[in-house]
């Protein structure tokens, strides 16, 4: 069996108060899934550009103090994707704007952890948010 292509890519938990930035994916993988913005690293570009742009281009907010918080292996031949994906997934702090869903996402909004419980979520969302939640709540900002 061929090895399979790992495509470089990065999705960002941005935190506003006791909530976290989800969009609805409108394109596989995940598609229908609630996920952190993100998408592929484009050539030149290093982690934390990457993922200050797919912010900007999936829902129009700013964030601040980025933070890598962990890499997840992605397989995509569950979605028929021809690729995986290594997702490296950023916390950072709300800085502005007001969510607008373009580009891949087809909704974006702030959702609280009892919200999230009731959401069709991509693997290891609800944990990571709930990780940086706990964390915010403890004066890290």
């Amino acid at each position: 069996m061929e090895a399979r292509k790992i495509i470089p890519a990065v999705s960002v938990c941005v935190v506003r108060e006791n909530t976290v930035l989800l969009v609805n994916r409108a394109r596989p993988p995940s598609q229908g899934l609630y996920a952190f913005p993100g998408g592929k690293v484009e050539a030149g570009e290093t982690l934390e550009q990457a993922a200050r742009r797919e912010l900007l281009e999936e829902t129009g907010l700013q964030a601040r103090n980025y933070r890598p918080l962990r890499e997840i292996h992605i397989d995509g031949s569950g979605d028929g994707h021809p690729v995986d994906y290594r997702l490296t997934v950023f916390g950072a702090n709300y800085a502005g704007g007001e969510a607008v869903a373009s580009d891949d996402a087809e909704t974006a909004a702030f959702y609280t952890l009892a919200e999230m419980t009731a959401m069709q979520l991509a693997d290891a969302v609800f944990d990571i948010a709930d990780d940086l939640l706990a964390t915010s709540k403890g004066g890290a900002n």
